[in-house]
């Protein structure tokens, strides 16, 4: 769903696409990374490291996003946020930004130049540039993104690396864009911070590399779930994770919009998406940084359990699951 334009709207069949090109990247700064941007068959991007670390989403309207429910430039930063906190979870700085959009010939051209306006104000906010990408004509309105990051010097954290012993530890909203869905779902329009929430994510950016640095053994972006994604490296770790909820940060406010609309704050945090919070095991409580809050530990067997038990509810979001 949208909001429907002015009639005299100039659309992007109007502006055509060199020209809409021309007007959602000219005159943009570049990070140093950049060597070549927008404006030729390809672009060209330092890698310090001698590694690129890449990552890609898709985002369709009606699915991922309503311009009903966000501006096109919240749009553009929640494209941006969900890719490059994929980057930060591998313990790498953002670098640089691809981006494909579709769009209806008769979208407002507005639209789209507010999309990219808060795709180069997201990428800009995590140290990355825009370089390239591609416009199409297409039915629906879809944003494609490919995030590249570099080492920096230090080794990828994956999903395979949690060990017997570690601790598991979160930083970054949970259950905030969950309680925004809510509020939404419902016809509302605040509480504003809780809403935000669910359109434009805020990853803690600086808290990828930070976790490698500290020694983190494994680490994820809470895209799907906290239950979901912590079940990601359970399996890919061989190893079972318990979650205990008195540890979980349950913010006040989130505790209060669970009890004006008769939701469940616990629920949210365990289960809902789209925060981009990062979780990572570490070698011990002492290895945790600051800004980290342990919530769990890792033993021996399979699966994710919360306070010992299976959760009886789904863990989490997934694609085609009924």
């Amino acid at each position: 769903m949208r909001p429907e334009p002015p009639r005299d709207a100039e659309t992007v069949a109007d502006v055509g696409e060199f020209n809409l090109i021309h007007r959602v990247t000219v005159g943009r700064a570049q990070p140093e990374t950049t060597i070549l941007g927008p404006g030729d068959d390809a672009a060209v991007v330092a890698v310090p490291d001698g590694r690129v670390v890449a990552s890609m989403d898709v985002l369709v309207e009606g699915v991922h996003f309503r311009l009903d429910w966000s501006s096109p430039e919240q749009v553009g930063r929640k494209a941006a946020a969900v890719n490059l906190a994929d980057v930060v979870a591998m313990g790498a700085l953002p670098s640089a930004l691809l981006v494909g959009i579709a769009c209806p010939p008769d979208t407002p051209a507005a639209t789209v130049q507010g999309i990219m306006s808060g795709l180069w104000q997201e990428a800009a906010t995590a140290g990355a540039g825009i370089v390239g990408g591609d416009m199409v004509s297409s039915a629906t309105l879809v944003i494609s993104i490919t995030a590249m990051g570099d080492m920096n010097g230090l080794e990828p954290i994956t999903r395979s690396g949690a060990l017997v012993g570690d601790v598991v530890a979160v930083t970054g909203r949970l259950g905030w864009a969950a309680a925004g869905l809510a509020v939404l779902g419902r016809g509302f329009r605040s509480p504003v911070g809780i809403v935000n929430a669910q359109r434009t994510p805020e990853p803690p950016y600086e808290e990828g590399p930070k976790a490698a640095e500290a020694g983190a053994t494994s680490m994820i972006d809470v895209s799907d779930g906290l239950l979901q994604d912590l079940g990601h490296i359970a399996d890919s770790s061989g190893v079972a994770i318990d979650i205990r909820t008195e540890l979980l940060p349950l913010h006040q406010r989130l505790l209060d919009v669970a009890s004006a609309l008769g939701g469940d704050a616990r629920h949210w945090a365990l289960t809902g998406g789209e925060d981009h919070a990062l979780a990572a095991t570490f070698p011990g409580p002492k290895a945790v940084p600051g800004g980290w809050t342990t919530i769990g530990t890792v033993r021996a067997g399979e699966g994710v359990t919360v306070d010992g038990r299976v959760y009886e509810k789904p863990p989490g979001w997934e694609h085609w699951r009924a």
